[in-house]
């Protein structure tokens, strides 16, 4: 064990050289939840912020272009190890990496150290721009049966020193023309005005490849995408000879500070069908032309309204099935299977000496009723990928209450999250769970179960510290040193 102990003297020692950071990509990108973290504490969010306090259109479609990279590449990229450009091309590239202790009583395991290490390569060349990192990890799991803590596959190395191995990458590379930009990478889409509860795409679900393709008309946002899923809970199963292909379409009208949206999703079951991506053809519509045992879909609409450049307010509702109108109102069986999500986020800037303090809360419910995102028979159409919702990440007969307090004044970042959940017994309560005609049991049998969970980030020009502690149920422990170079 001395050279895991060398190793992360080594990472601890690189806290003390701490300026500013700096952060740079051509993609606004849902923040790293479990793994490739940055230096920047939730940088998703503080877009949010920016978002809540701005003027401009608010689209809701990510990940979206950074019109800003090029902009301010030779600042935010002067530290890089490798850098090197002319008029029309700009190339940086960095090694990242850090050392975590993670723990869980649901893990069941404790993580120490976890070491990874990489490389960060981002830049343009004319109208087309890239990003890539990737990285190997190394862990130390105090369990006899090792968990995985971004539910991805993993490594069991034997030997005189058993470890955990396994490595993760993320990145897009776009085109961009007049009003069109056409992209492809390995990340999660996040599609809707929320920020933890987004119905159809939540950046909660774990990353799969995609393209998309973006078109911008004035005040008219058109998205479409094709997702390559799993099934199996492991990328490795045998389940995963099989093929499971999403198709969804964004469109989404920005006026003022009102922007309404519908998001449709297509799930198929060993087929392809690429003229789905085409956006005007309505996939709630074309799913009726398809084996109802091997294709799965959802509609949803959102709203969200600016307030005073203070605050949005924001709604989501999804259907995934219905009897008819009335027998959704009614509730009483299990086909009428659907989402609904509220929201508010408040922001404001404050200025202390000079220093500007960002400051917020979002506020967020979400009920998922049975059944929602499953499929009937066995026909592995669910919307999932490794076995995880691709959308609302508490899964069907579900109930949450999110509330969220933050704060960053120049590179400290601070944030207390409240959570109530509320999650059924039942079955209709798994996304695996084949769906049955029968009374709806809603939440029966679920108890209550709350959370509270205070996080804490320095921020530095190449080195960053986080910690994250959650307290009463499900009680978790994350600390990490980071670096970029």
């Amino acid at each position: 064990m001395r050279v895991w102990k060398i190793c992360s003297l080594v990472f601890l020692l690189l806290a003390a050289f701490v300026l500013d950071a700096f952060a740079a990509s051509p993609t606004v990108a849902p923040d790293r939840m479990r793994n490739l973290r940055m230096l920047e504490a939730s940088p998703f969010l503080f877009e949010y912020h920016r978002v809540t306090m701005g003027e401009g259109p608010q689209f809701f479609a990510y990940p979206k272009r950074d019109t800003t990279f090029r902009k301010n590449f030779d600042e935010t990229e002067k530290d890089a190890l490798f850098h090197l450009g002319d008029t029309d091309y700009r190339i940086a590239a960095s090694i990242v990496g850090g050392v975590d202790y993670r723990g869980g009583e649901a893990l069941g395991d404790t993580i120490w150290p976890g070491i990874d290490g990489g490389l960060f390569i981002r830049g343009y060349v004319d109208s087309l721009d890239f990003s890539l990192e990737a990285r190997m990890y190394v862990e130390s799991h105090s369990a006899k049966r090792q968990k995985s803590w971004d539910h991805e596959v993993f490594d069991e190395q034997y030997g005189d020193i058993q470890y955990v191995s396994y490595s993760r990458y993320r990145g897009q590379v776009g085109f961009n023309w007049n009003r069109f930009r056409v992209s492809a990478g390995r990340d999660v889409l996040h599609w809707g005005p929320g920020f933890y509860n987004n119905l159809t795409l939540n950046q909660f679900a774990l990353p799969y490849t995609f393209m998309t393709l973006d078109a911008v008309f004035g005040p008219l946002h058109i998205v479409s995408a094709y997702g390559d899923l799993r099934i199996g809970q492991w990328a490795w199963s045998d389940e995963n000879a099989n093929e499971r292909n999403m198709y969804a379409h964004r469109y989404e009208l920005a006026l003022g500070n009102l922007t309404l949206g519908v998001s449709e999703l297509q799930v198929i079951y060993n087929d392809s069908k690429p003229l789905l991506m085409v956006p005007i053809i309505p996939l709630f519509i074309e799913k009726g032309n398809f084996s109802e045992t091997s294709n799965n879909g959802t509609i949803s609409a959102d709203l969200n309204y600016r307030l005073f450049r203070f605050a949005r307010i924001y709604s989501e509702f999804l259907l995934d099935d219905m009897e008819s109108p009335d027998e959704l109102l009614k509730g009483e069986m299990n086909n009428n299977r659907w989402g609904f999500m509220a929201g508010i986020q408040v922001g404001h800037d404050f200025y202390l000496n000079k220093m500007k303090l960002e400051a917020g809360a979002i506020l967020e419910y979400a009920r998922v009723e049975p059944f929602t995102y499953t499929h009937h028979d066995s026909a592995k159409a669910q919307l999932a990928h490794l076995n995880h919702p691709l959308g609302n990440p508490n899964g069907p007969n579900s109930q949450t209450i999110d509330w969220l307090m933050y704060t960053r004044m120049h590179n400290v970042f601070l944030s207390v999250l409240l959570r109530f959940y509320w999650k059924g017994k039942t079955f209709g309560s798994s996304i695996d769970d084949v769906f049955e005609w029968a009374p709806k049991n809603y939440l029966k049998g679920a108890k209550m179960q709350y959370s509270v969970t205070p996080s804490l980030t320095y921020e530095g020009r190449y080195t960053a510290f986080t910690g994250s502690i959650t307290f009463v149920d499900d009680p978790q422990v994350y600390l990490r040193v980071g670096f970029k170079w």
